[in-house]
């Protein structure tokens, strides 16, 4: 598993990253992304994920905080960033810090 990284997503959200090496698993819905993540977890140390399949998956994705690996990332889609990926990575730095540093709000 030596830094193995992945994307789950729509299919055309995702073809950029096949050349840059990254391992692509298309998922067009919530039920197929989660059937793929509990496939790919054990194999993959970074796992990103499209922010319109994260969000209905929020708490599925909850069991990966709390194993080292793999690393759940939400990321836009071609279509643009719902917002979503920034109001986790928020949440996070509050939790871990008891202080938002990042967005001053």
């Amino acid at each position: 598993m030596k830094g193995k990284i992945a994307i789950v997503g729509d299919g055309d959200s995702i073809t950029v990253f096949k050349a840059a090496g990254v391992a692509t698993f298309p998922a067009e819905t919530e039920a197929k992304a989660r059937e793929v993540l509990r496939k790919i977890a054990r194999e993959y140390k970074i796992i990103f994920l499209t922010e319109e399949l994260a969000r209905p998956l929020t708490e599925f994705l909850k069991r990966f905080d709390e194993e080292v690996y793999p690393v759940v990332l939400s990321i836009p889609s071609r279509s643009g960033s719902t917002g979503y990926g920034a109001e986790v990575l928020k949440s996070a730095m509050e939790r871990a810090l008891g202080v938002d540093i990042l967005f001053n709000n």
